[in-house]
């Protein structure tokens, strides 16, 4: 086996089969069929990079299809939303369609089956159809409607297609064998009543497509070749083919549906019902929320197309459903934004600290690198003076040696600046430091060059300057749940695990370039971790985001446990 074989991932090894069978490779086209009901979420990627990847690989076109066929949870929102996140993800398809553009053929084939006595319309209640469906070890019982004359059903479905039936009165159901195995061939439901407005069609219809009957038959439509779909469609497709055998023509490309993994995350849930819950019940301020799934979400906490692709295409494509642990997608953004995030200094829990041998009212702007992981990136000038803050954890009056950071006596490097020492503190009644009194060494300025400046210490710790620091809300996000499977305990509801610090908002003081920082820049601050601008942002009152932080703290919580 070639090494160029053994690195294909089973989905393309079905398609080189086919193409080895002679299939022809110009009549490949793949499709991605999101239903318009929420927004699309981390899961969804998956699928995103595995279709429109295989469209790359192949040089073949994706179609982008809407499954909206349920007008009672669709909404134009979700339609915007999803192409909204496609696009930014990087990828183009080649024809936006909608399975609403099939209704009426949709309907016209519905008829064929009927006058072919392969479709009836059932005028039982759902509980009932329930019932005589059966059991996966018992067979079903006949509908007492399934023997209706070819006239007397088409009569019905066409009055229901008039509107001159409720909701829940009949369904319209393919006649396929009461007694199979698969559940699904238990003559499924093709058509059901539904009084709803459609995003699209608006009142045209108030007969509406069931999916298993609308998917397969908008495959072969838009001559769609491989219908790649999750694990739990398995079962169905038993039934996309049946459905399909009762149109296909000769010289028509046959689409052919298999299945992959849906892949779960820990420390979330990504089923929309859900996430719409969290919308719902305020838990979460919307669907973009940051400490949502959703890809609009990531994105607003300052996730980069690249990290989620890069994501997507290491996790792969599985045959069985598993957990995937979200910190792998924590890394992912870290080791990409670790390449192109410019380096700043912010301080988000501040202590003054006052340089008592600087000359009041002196300033001096020292040079600083934007990011040492790009030679392009060059310098910028950081403003430094006599009072600044850095953070409260950064000092203590007496540590042990493995403290490498500020103690009474002990040195430190600024960074970019001096080296500083601590001579004493003050402190509050109730014995917090409020104030560091430090000397500095005018000879130990990095980069100047003299001996002083060579001179070694253990620690270097980020600063602002106060006169010069920009203020700015701080929205500390962290992950949603408290438990790694939150929605697969049998005896308490997902939402007992939502994490009660979550969110925590603080202020700020960050070095003055990043001013005029703009929506969905990112940065990291220096040894605290990446942050971007949210879109609550303005002028007067900047807002950033913590996208993640520069290690996996959440490992060292789960190994003290």
């Amino acid at each position: 086996m070639s090494d160029v074989s053994k690195s294909l991932n089973f989905i393309e090894h079905i398609i080189e089969d086919d193409l080895s069978k002679g299939f022809s490779k110009d009549k490949l086209r793949f499709r991605f069929p999101p239903e318009p009901n929420g927004y699309l979420h981390i899961g969804h990627a998956s699928s995103i990079c595995l279709n429109f990847g295989l469209g790359l690989r192949y040089s073949a076109p994706v179609n982008l299809r809407f499954d909206d066929t349920n007008p009672a949870k669709e909404e134009q929102e979700y339609v915007d939303a999803i192409k909204r996140d496609v696009a930014w993800l990087g990828f183009t398809w080649d024809k936006e369609l909608y399975a609403s553009d099939y209704f009426q053929q949709l309907y016209d084939w519905a008829i064929k089956l009927i006058k072919e006595g392969k479709a009836y319309v059932d005028s039982q209640s759902s509980e009932d159809v329930a019932i005589q469906k059966g059991t996966p070890t018992e067979p079903g019982t006949n509908s007492p409607f399934r023997d209706r004359s070819i006239e007397e059903n088409l009569a019905l479905f066409q009055d229901m297609k008039a509107g001159k039936y409720q909701a829940g009165e009949h369904v319209l159901r393919a006649k396929i064998d009461m007694a199979s195995s698969n559940m699904l061939m238990r003559d499924p439901i093709i058509y059901r009543i539904l009084h709803k407005a459609h995003h699209r069609t608006n009142t045209d219809w108030c007969i509406y497509p069931m999916y298993d009957w609308t998917h397969g038959e908008s495959d072969y439509l838009e001559q769609v070749s491989h219908s790649f779909c999750t694990l739990e469609f398995a079962m169905h497709r038993e039934l996309y083919d049946w459905f399909l055998d009762q149109v296909i023509e000769p010289n028509k490309v046959r689409p052919k549906q298999r299945e992959f993994a849906r892949r779960n995350f820990s420390h979330t849930v990504v089923s929309k019902r859900k996430l719409l819950q969290l919308v719902e019940k305020g838990v979460v301020t919307g669907w973009d929320d940051p400490r949502m799934p959703t890809i609009s979400g990531l994105r607003r906490k300052g996730y980069t197309p690249e990290a989620i692709v890069n994501f997507a295409n290491t996790i792969g494509i599985a045959k069985r459903d598993n957990v995937v642990d979200v910190s792998l997608l924590e890394f992912s953004i870290r080791e990409h934004l670790n390449k192109i995030a410019p380096r700043v200094m912010a301080v988000l829990d501040p202590v003054k600290l006052v340089i008592t041998n600087y000359p009041e009212g002196q300033e001096e702007w020292l040079e600083a690198e934007n990011n040492p992981e790009d030679e392009t990136a060059g310098t910028r000038e950081v403003p430094f003076s006599r009072e600044l803050f850095i953070e409260q954890e950064d000092f203590k009056e007496e540590a042990n040696k493995k403290f490498f950071r500020l103690k009474l006596g002990g040195e430190v490097r600024l960074k970019n600046g001096y080296i500083i020492k601590a001579e004493s503190c003050t402190k509050d009644a109730d014995g917090t430091v409020t104030e560091i009194q430090c000397t500095y060494d005018p000879k130990s300025k990095s980069g100047s060059g003299n001996e002083e400046s060579l001179r070694k210490v253990k620690g270097t710790l980020h600063w602002v300057s106060i006169k010069h620091a920009v203020t700015a809300e701080i929205r500390m996000y962290d992950r949603l749940f408290t438990d790694e499977t939150p929605d697969q305990h049998k005896d308490k509801d997902f939402m007992d695990f939502i994490n009660p610090d979550s969110l925590k908002c603080i202020t700020g003081y960050l070095e003055p370039s990043l001013q005029n920082a703009k929506v969905e820049d990112i940065f990291q601050f220096q040894r605290i971790g990446y942050f971007n601008v949210d879109k609550d942002s303005t002028a007067e009152n900047l807002v950033f985001n913590k996208t993640v932080g520069l290690r996996d703290t959440w490992a060292k919580i789960q190994d003290k446990h």
